[in-house]
């Protein structure tokens, strides 16, 4: 069985192409720029056309496609094989993610019009976190505002999320639904999950990606009160803002910069706004830790993943820093070692494991896609 996985951004298109018998990618590739001045792809349909041919040229005859869709709902707690009903589902939900479902939906659409004869089936980023319940999901707010407008906490990053716990789950030899871990997905977009029993019960995300943990460019948790006062004092309309939180704040506020790469560079050079904008990014983490900690009771993992959390020995360290009241106690040197794939890095006969994993959810995606085959 092959597999097409696609994630359509607004700009841009990211595929691959799975052989699910050897977890072999056969094809993978990016279509940037799509409908930007200068491009020669001026639409989604253009851009999956290049797929399609793509497809072609390798001689590739794929079985179903996986599309990943930003946001779900409540309609959405599983994966579902698309059809009119959920294309009409997710174009109803474009107010909750303007800026991410309008994409998917257009990729799905496309591609029901050049692969009409295959499996198509829709992966949401937000539903594994349908398991929360009401006094995790649910905002201090009118209630009018959630039965009528949906308003309260989605959560995303749940495929991500969701597939390293099962990493984890299965290296530990522990049966995911007595699993309970903190789940820390680090890269330009940030979010921390606390799982009890293999479900989510909490996370760090909120109605849409900018609440919790600070990110590339995105500010995460704030008051609410500082849109009000910065209209007031800016004479900043509220369409001003919504970009300037998601694009302009997060690191790239604090320090001019966003990738987090960058930023420690300039921080270990005696940079001092990039010295902040570090201790700012753990010291959110730091926090969820520590409420999540609350949340569960028992933790028996604690997991990074994500670009961030993969890869950066530094930012680890720093994050489990001054954690041993919390069985939190990082080996420094096992903390050193490359990580393609899953590695430990607590101290021996720490009784919480601290582990990096990393994710892959086009492959999950792909699963879950096979699963309907």
């Amino acid at each position: 069985m092959k597999i097409l996985v696609l994630n359509a951004g607004s700009s841009s298109i990211k595929y691959q192409v799975f052989a699910m018998a050897t977890a072999e990618v056969l094809l993978k590739g990016v279509i940037e720029r799509i409908g930007e001045a200068g491009s020669d792809v001026p639409t989604h349909h253009q851009a999956l056309q290049h797929v399609a041919q793509h497809l072609q040229a390798q001689g590739l005859e794929i079985n179903a496609i996986g599309h990943r869709v930003v946001h779900g709902g409540e309609h959405f707690q599983q994966p579902v094989v698309i059809d009119a009903t959920v294309v009409a589902a997710i174009r109803a939900m474009i107010p909750l993610a303007p800026l991410h479902n309008p994409a998917n939906l257009a990729g799905i659409e496309v591609a029901q019009q050049l692969f009409p004869q295959v499996l198509q089936v829709a992966v949401f980023d937000t539903a594994f976190h349908q398991t929360m319940p009401p006094v995790a999901f649910r905002y201090a707010v009118p209630a009018a505002w959630y039965q009528q407008h949906q308003v309260r906490r989605y959560g995303f990053h749940g495929t991500s999320h969701q597939y390293v716990m099962q990493q984890a789950a299965a290296y530990l030899q522990c049966d995911v639904s007595g699993f309970n871990a903190i789940t820390l997905h680090l890269g330009n977009g940030c979010s921390a999950t606390a799982i009890a029993g293999g479900q989510s019960v909490d996370t760090s995300m909120g109605m849409t990606p900018l609440e919790g943990l600070v990110m590339g460019t995105r500010s995460g948790d704030l008051d609410p009160a500082l849109h009000f006062y910065l209209e007031r004092e800016l004479a900043l309309p509220a369409t001003a803002l919504e970009p300037l939180l998601n694009k302009h704040s997060g690191l790239k506020g604090l320090c001019g910069v966003g990738d987090m790469r960058e930023v420690q560079t300039r921080a270990m050079a005696g940079d001092t706004d990039a010295q902040l904008a570090e201790a700012l990014f753990v010291y959110r983490i730091k926090k969820y830790i520590g409420a999540y900690m609350a949340v569960l009771g028992r933790v028996d993992a604690l997991i990074f993943t994500g670009g961030i959390g993969e890869h950066s020995a530094r930012i680890r360290e720093q994050v489990c820093a001054n954690l041993q009241s919390l069985g939190i106690s990082l080996d420094s040197v096992r903390n050193q070692q490359p990580c393609s794939s899953i590695v430990e890095c607590q101290q021996a006969g720490a009784a919480l494991k601290v582990l990096v994993v990393p994710t892959n959810e086009e492959w999950a995606i792909a699963l879950s896609t096979a699963a309907f085959g």
